[in-house]
């Protein structure tokens, strides 16, 4: 079982807000309030999760510049009102960021690490249950 501090719950908790404002800033016709203070929300809950220099490692390394720069200029662009444009290049950056053969190992080994992480901060019996016996209910 992994050791959560309270830094990381709180970072929990706001990744989620930010990504329930994202969710309904898109779903009402990309909403450029709604969508800002998502981008918001998620970058700081990420930064309470992994920490400042983690974070800033992650954006700021030389071969991931150009997807950095997409990313967080489209969070810009969505703090400046051009919400349609914003989320288009966050999304162009996000698929610059995690596009390296090098990082696709990390990222299949980083999802069921996320998850495992989330599940034992959320404690969920239903889906405890049902992840570790790995039997279909149909």
């Amino acid at each position: 079982m992994v050791a959560v501090t309270e830094f990381q719950k709180i970072g929990i908790g706001l990744v989620g807000f930010g990504l329930f404002f994202l969710l309904f800033g898109v779903l009402l016709y990309f909403d450029s309030v709604l969508l800002a203070f998502g981008n918001i929300l998620f970058l700081t809950g990420l930064t309470f999760i992994i920490g400042f220099r983690k974070t800033s490692h992650f954006f700021f390394q030389r071969h991931k510049f150009r997807g950095s720069f997409f990313f967080l200029g489209g969070v810009s662009l969505v703090l400046c009102r051009w919400p349609v444009i914003g989320m288009l290049l966050e999304g162009y950056g996000s698929i610059l960021l995690f596009r390296s053969a090098s990082n696709m190992n990390k990222l299949r080994s980083f999802f069921p690490m996320a998850l495992g992480f989330v599940l034992s901060v959320v404690n969920v019996p239903f889906l405890n249950a049902f992840l570790q016996s790995g039997s279909s209910m149909v």
